[in-house]
């Protein structure tokens, strides 16, 4: 299978060039890193060059702390102030995609990606633009030949805006087809209309067919009205956008897309999410060799500070705790506080919740187990001895969490929603349910209990969920095929009406 991008007839094939503020290991805070680097090594692997740039945040030297420059540092003007900028890799980088990481220490020099102390910088919006400007005379120097431009979220859209009209970098950029993914359209990065000046933009651009949204600055907008094509995390969710509903606010903008808007299912990396290879669980297991994860239950049971009970259906939750994932209807779900069951949870966000759960666990400590600090080994280690998993999300773009615990055999007990509805069958390898209400929620965890209580209808279940195949290949298969669809009318998106 390949998923090299094609090039034209007799030449080689262009760059794609990935521009995103989170890249793992080096900089992430949720699944944006995950994605964009799995994207990036399967296009790698199946024969495309591939560059990411990715800002240089003190997360990255923790991570990479032997870099070395590439070239010497270049001056970005932005605004009112000019700015120097290095770039730098890994003197010894590991396989995949080449990674680039744009060093701007007024911008990116910080404790956090984002923010610190539950609160965003509040100049975020320079922070990003100087990103996006500093990739493009960054593609300049550094990769040569013709390129996909394929921006991520919020924080790299500006990227393709100034792609096609900032004077210095648009000749360059003119037959250069730009994509934007949408991993979370929750997040838009909504500034006040002085940041308009203050990221380099002409004021001309400050209007409902460009970057104004209710009287504010809206990057994603600006992303989407000037992209060649825009992808998102799964084909249910692309729908869901373009409703009044699920749009954000951004439904109009979506459905004005036409063709050019598709949805596109995100995979995960299936040779570190295989129970039966998996160093980090007590014991291996395998779709047809299912012993092993009745010692990864007893594993966690002990380290969650459960009784080791075989034959109890033990829950699993893992993720930002946060009003989007549904914790509420856990917390007010009538079964999750009186079944002879086991729940544990792993993660942290909002106080509240953490609060919430806390406050369960010591109300049911028999039943309940919290883990507030969240460890890659733990996170196997709990899709391993975990029965079910619990995903009441009132959205979910695509979610990763819910391939990794097919994988495992972890069976999702999840709301109908975006990249759920694509990747659980309903009472194949999961249990769905469609109303936000801990009702609904309950109903769906009865139906599981009536399954697991039949061994041979659950270990069927258990197969066909561990079966799937959710490997990257297949997405980068279906992105190669948007780019060529881009390439044959790049600035499509950037003409007037």
């Amino acid at each position: 299978m390949t998923t090299s991008v094609p090039g034209a007839p007799g030449g080689s094939p262009p760059t794609v060039v990935h521009v995103a503020a989170e890249y793992a290991p080096y900089a992430r805070t949720g699944g944006l890193a995950e994605a964009v680097r799995g994207l990036a090594d399967a296009q790698a692997a199946g024969g495309a060059p591939v560059v990411a740039f990715v800002p240089l945040y003190r997360s990255v030297r923790e991570q990479a702390p032997d870099l070395a420059p590439l070239g010497r540092p270049i001056v970005v003007s932005l605004g009112y102030r000019d700015e120097e900028v290095r770039f730098f890799r890994e003197v010894r980088p590991p396989q995949g995609a080449r990674v680039v990481f744009v060093d701007i220490p007024a911008a990116f020099a910080r404790g956090g990606l984002y923010g610190e102390g539950g609160r965003d910088y509040a100049d975020n919006a320079r922070r990003f633009a100087l990103f996006s400007r500093a990739v493009l005379d960054g593609i300049t120097r550094l990769v040569a030949g013709p390129v996909v431009l394929h921006a991520h979220d919020w924080h790299a859209a500006l990227a393709l805006v100034y792609a096609r009209r900032h004077p210095g970098v648009r000749e360059r950029f003119a037959g250069t087809p730009l994509v934007l993914s949408v991993h979370n359209a929750g997040y838009q990065g909504h500034f006040a209309p002085g940041a308009l000046h203050e990221c380099g933009l002409p004021p001309e651009l400050f209007t409902p067919r460009h970057l104004e949204w209710h009287g504010r600055l809206n990057l994603l907008k600006a992303g989407l009205t000037h992209a060649d094509a825009v992808v998102t995390v799964s084909p249910t969710h692309a729908q869901e956008l373009r409703t009044p509903a699920g749009g954000f606010g951004l439904d109009g903008v979506f459905r004005a897309l036409g063709d050019r808007f598709s949805g596109i299912i995100n995979g995960i990396d299936q040779r570190v999410w295989d129970p039966a290879s998996d160093a980090q669980i007590p014991a291996g297991y395998a779709r047809d060799a299912l012993d092993g994860k009745a010692r990864c239950k007893a594993g966690l049971q002990r380290s969650f500070g459960l009784p080791q009970r075989r034959r109890v259906p033990l829950f699993a939750l893992t993720g930002r705790l946060v009003a989007q994932k549904g914790i509420d209807l856990v917390l007010r779900s009538r079964l999750v506080w009186s079944l002879d069951a086991q729940f544990v949870f792993l993660g942290s966000g909002d106080p509240a919740y953490e609060q919430a759960l806390t406050a369960l666990a010591a109300a049911r400590p028999r039943h309940v187990g919290v883990q507030l600090e969240f460890t890659d080994r733990v996170e196997h280690r709990l899709m391993a001895g975990a029965d079910l998993f619990l995903m009441p999300s009132q959205y979910e773009p695509c979610g990763l969490t819910q391939l990794r615990a097919q994988r495992y055999g972890a069976l999702p007990v999840a709301r109908r929603v975006g990249g759920i509805a694509d990747t659980v069958r309903d009472d194949e390898t999961g249990f769905l349910f469609d109303d936000y209400h801990p009702g609904a929620l309950d109903w769906a965890m009865s139906r599981a209990l009536a399954r697991f209580a039949d061994p041979p209808a659950w270990t069927a279940r258990m197969r066909a969920a561990m079966a799937q195949d959710f490997a990257w290949d297949r997405s980068a298969e279906r992105m190669a095929a948007v780019y060529a669809r881009a390439a044959r009318t790049p600035g499509v998106g950037a003409r007037p009406d």
